[in-house]
């Protein structure tokens, strides 16, 4: 780990995955955990050295996030992060609400026993990898696991297109979660809410699971819009 202001994070080699996808997965991870900072300029020769890759590779993750929303492109300036803002957040959340659910519901309908199979696992893997605010140190592993709990909650929905969207969504969403409420997340049991949403989703209680889905992502909406709206951040 390169913990200098700006640096990418360390990342094992995957043999399966190719180099820029590679940098993809470390640069979306330092844009989302903030050590790539909103509105920062990124520097491509220092992210080159850092990260031992020739310039194409670097191009071409650098083009995917983005199309993703994470990363701007101006001419004659080059790269940078994409700034936060409390519009910004309100339009993700939005999105993410109706993205999701209606994922959600359609994976009710179509997802089968691996998927059921799935979804347990991923819950019972989230509610036992350890979180805790002062050991960052905790906090990498819990996000991922995190992430894959709330894809694979929607993986059973067949519908590639909507799986891209969500998963956009929710790296634009856990950015400004993962910023700006990084010490406030105590205040709910987040793992009964994710229990009840996996519970009711593998029982194909459509209503009920997307209810809970709903009230899990809107506690959390609403908690940064207040923390946005606090610190000035219009």
């Amino acid at each position: 780990m390169i913990d200098r202001p700006g640096a990418l994070p360390a990342s094992a080699d995957d043999g399966k995955n190719t180099i820029s996808s590679q940098i993809l997965a470390r640069l979306r991870e330092a844009i989302v955990s903030s050590q790539m900072p909103a509105g920062s300029k990124i520097n491509l020769d220092q992210v080159r050295t850092q990260l031992q890759v020739s310039l194409s590779p670097l191009r071409e993750a650098l083009a995917r996030l983005t199309a993703d929303g994470l990363v701007l492109f101006e001419d004659n300036r080059g790269y940078r992060v994409s700034p936060v803002s409390l519009t910004d957040f309100q339009e993700i959340a939005r999105l993410r609400d109706q993205f999701e659910t209606y994922a959600l519901r359609e994976a009710m309908i179509h997802g089968d026993l691996a998927w059921e199979s799935d979804v347990i696992r991923a819950l019972h893997v989230v509610n036992r990898t350890e979180r805790d605010a002062a050991r960052p140190e905790t906090l990498e592993a819990w996000e991922a696991v995190h992430r894959e709990f709330h894809l694979t909650l929607i993986s059973g929905c067949g519908m590639p297109v909507l799986m891209r969207f969500c998963s956009m969504l929710l790296n634009l969403h856990d950015r400004y979660r993962r910023t700006f409420l990084r010490r406030t997340s105590g205040d709910r049991n987040v793992m009964l809410e994710h229990s009840e949403i996996a519970q009711a989703a593998v029982a194909r209680d459509a209503d009920f699971a997307c209810e809970k889905l709903r009230e899990h992502l809107s506690r959390t909406a609403s908690n940064l819009q207040r923390y946005l709206a606090e610190h000035g951040i219009d």
